[in-house]
């Protein structure tokens, strides 16, 4: 389903290009500026099985995207000039902001020396139990334990299944199952505890994951000090928010919020939805980082921003740079708005 998914995404993609018609939806759909999303920044891995792919972009992707932006004279600005912007109206210049979500090394090691060369600052939300080490990637390590073994043993729903996953149309297929059903579990220790028992099967050492992959506080400290670097909250556990009581989700924004303000000595002013689509953050979670303190949050629900967006800067949306669309044709359909236009029934802005 997913893969199917893909596929009419990316014919969608195709026709708004090869048609030109992203030109003639730019006057309408382009709006004043957009918020890239991003996950990881790396080489292209050698595998065949690579359900995640869509979270990570190749560096030269990264470099064609800003060499269209400047080709385009958009100004690339920081969420502290794009939050001031909203604010004062002051939309003289088409702009872009680019974040990062959870706080990978590579971001650092690959996305940091691209965004140098072209004088490009960007935000990287931190989930503060990533960078202790101790948090829970389960969809990476869901990838990992999907990968090891042959076949699987989970309860879904009362019943127990062995779940093939021997060859690699069974693996796309169980890790499809066992994410969705991973991903609505309502609490954090029933997430965690499951991943860990598909993590026991599969010999996958799922707290190894943080450490091999995400930034510790002793990178964060460092990386933060770089003047194009601005570091926002992503939650403490990454946490699906709705699912949570009002209590705990307050206390994983503004938990993440101090955390990573004692860590770096600085303030924490800007937050990203874990997931951050319709499931995860609506008007309750809107209103709660407003509560919290934060200038803006964003989520993963797809759109330009618009003037009007200015009324609603804890519910921001954003373009994301998929990894399955590295293709430099699409750059200009991105920036078009078109296709997020099509996305959200042609409504300017989806904060509801």
């Amino acid at each position: 389903m997913k893969q199917l998914r893909s596929n009419i995404i990316r014919t969608g993609l195709e026709a708004l290009y090869y048609t030109g018609a992203h030109r003639l939806f730019r006057p309408i759909f382009s709006g004043v500026g957009s918020i890239f999303m991003l996950h990881h920044v790396r080489p292209a891995r050698e595998t065949a099985f690579q359900p995640n792919s869509h979270l990570e972009v190749r560096p030269e992707f990264l470099r064609e995207v800003l060499a269209h932006l400047r080709s385009r004279n958009i100004d690339i600005i920081p969420m502290d000039e794009l939050h001031r912007r909203m604010s004062e109206r002051d939309f003289s210049r088409r702009f872009a902001s680019f974040t990062f979500d959870d706080g990978y090394r590579d971001n650092r090691d690959f996305a940091l020396p691209i965004l140098r060369e072209f004088d490009a600052p960007f935000t990287v939300y931190v989930a503060s139990d990533f960078a202790q080490a101790k948090g829970n990637l389960w969809w990476i390590a869901l990838e990992m334990a999907v990968a090891r073994a042959s076949s699987l043993e989970a309860t879904i729903d009362g019943v127990t299944s062995r779940i093939d996953t021997s060859t690699l149309p069974a693996k796309n297929s169980a890790f499809g199952r066992l994410h969705d059903w991973l991903r609505a579990l309502p609490g954090r220790d029933d997430l965690a505890r499951e991943i860990g028992q598909l993590c026991t099967q599969s010999g996958v050492d799922r707290l190894a994951i943080c450490r091999d992959l995400c930034m510790s506080w002793e990178d964060l400290k460092p990386f933060a000090g770089d003047p194009l670097v601005g570091i926002g909250a992503h939650s403490v556990t990454h946490c699906n928010l709705a699912q949570q009581s009002d209590e705990m989700a307050n206390q994983e924004m503004t938990g993440s919020r101090s955390q990573i303000g004692d860590a770096l000595q600085r303030p924490v002013l800007h937050f990203a939805y874990p997931y951050g689509d319709r499931a995860a953050a609506g008007r309750r979670e809107f209103a709660l980082a407003t509560q919290a303190g934060f200038k803006t949050a964003v989520t993963t629900r797809p759109g330009m921003m618009f003037p009007e967006n200015a009324e609603y800067p804890t519910a921001l949306p954003r373009v994301s740079l998929n990894g399955n669309y590295q293709d430099e044709r699409f750059l200009p359909v991105l920036t078009s708005g078109a296709a997020t236009a099509m996305w959200n029934g042609f409504r300017r802005v989806n904060a509801a």
